[in-house]
Parts: structure tokens; sequence; C-alpha cells
């Protein structure tokens, strides 16, 4: 009982479950079964779009199979919109999870314009001050260990 107020409180307090449900307006771009797509109400480029989840989900390993779908098929159709209208190019970002710099704990998937000499030109690496060192053999030989198939094939549902 409780995780379920805690998951309703969540959902009651999300301004993205607000927005989906008509109790704030938004600028609703495409809509689809379980998803839906706006223009980002703090756009960092003029076109500036959001697709998450109609259903309350924090991180993207919440959705279940027939969601995700729809989500990553609702970014793609987005992002070639956006493409095509905007400058030709994307950013596709998703902070997937509060240490990841999640600001609204509601999945969503940002799809930014980006031209060459825009304030936050640049490949993914330049995102970050410091750069870890490069890992061992043995790191990465760890790594994939812990992340490939062959440890993890019953994690997909």
């Amino acid at each position: 009982m409780t995780l379920y107020l805690l998951y309703l409180s969540s959902y009651v307090d999300c301004i993205f479950c607000k927005i989906i449900s008509g109790e704030i307006p938004a600028a609703i771009l495409s809509e689809s079964v379980h998803s839906v797509a706006m223009l980002d109400a703090f756009p960092l480029a003029a076109g500036h779009a959001l697709v998450l989840p109609k259903r309350h989900y924090q991180k993207v390993q919440d959705l279940d199979a027939d969601e995700n779908t729809d989500l990553f098929a609702m970014v793609q159709k987005m992002t070639a919109r956006i493409d095509s209208a905007m400058t030709g190019s994307t950013l596709i970002a998703i902070h997937n999870g509060k240490e990841a710099g999640q600001e609204v704990p509601h999945l969503h998937v940002h799809i930014v314009p980006r031209a060459r000499g825009d304030s936050a030109a640049g490949a993914i690496h330049a995102l970050f001050s410091v750069a870890p060192s490069k890992i061992s053999e043995s790191d990465a030989d760890l790594m994939c260990s812990k992340l490939s198939d062959a440890d993890n094939d019953n994690d997909i549902q």
C-alpha cells in the first residue's frame, strides 16, 4: 500500500502527468497510443521538443515492450520532422535518473535542433569537464562480462 501511495503521489505532483491529463496546457506536436510529443517549455533552441510516455515512468528500463516501441517510434518520427523543418541535425538525449541530470522524474526524450557554431555544439565527450582516463583491457573485459547478453539473457521483458 505504501509503494502505491508513493507512486500515486509522484503521479499527482508530476508536471508531465498534468500536461498529459490536460490539467496544464502545452504545445502538443503529436500523440500516439502510448506517447506524446510537445515543444519544450524552456527550449535550448527553436524546435526543441520532448517525447514522453503517457504513463508515469521514471526510467527507460521501466517501460513495457509496447510502450518502449511506441515511444521510440515517436522519437524517430519527430526527429525526422524536426530535422526537416529546422537545421538538419539534432541532439537526442535522455537523462535516465536523477544522477544523470533528470530534473522531472518522468521519462522524457529531448530532441534539440543543432547547428554549427551554436553554444552547445560538439561531441558528447565535450559535455563532461573531466574525461575519464582510458580504461584498461581488464576493466573493459569486466564491463563486457557484466553487460553482455551472455550474462543477461533474462532481463528483457
